[in-house]
């Protein structure tokens, strides 16, 4: 029996896959805020701000995900 060897920078594989999840989130969170704008226009600014802090903390995972298997390697 064969074992398989990865060989290589396993970091980009692991960013590759955290970077699945935020920018699903990040469709998510547009995606429902331009509906709640069409539906509601008059609160706006209030939805734009909630959907740009959304994006903020979305795009903070994707940073976390980018850094931590290169920290641990």
């Amino acid at each position: 029996m064969f074992l398989a060897e990865v060989s290589g920078n396993v970091g980009s594989i692991a960013y590759g896959l955290a970077a699945i999840g935020p920018g699903i989130g990040v469709g998510i969170i547009f995606g429902q805020g331009v509906q709640a704008i069409a539906r509601q226009p008059e609160l706006t600014n209030v939805i734009r701000q909630n959907m740009l802090l959304g994006f903020a903390l979305t795009e903070a995972l994707a940073l976390i995900g980018f850094v931590v298997p290169f920290v641990h390697s």
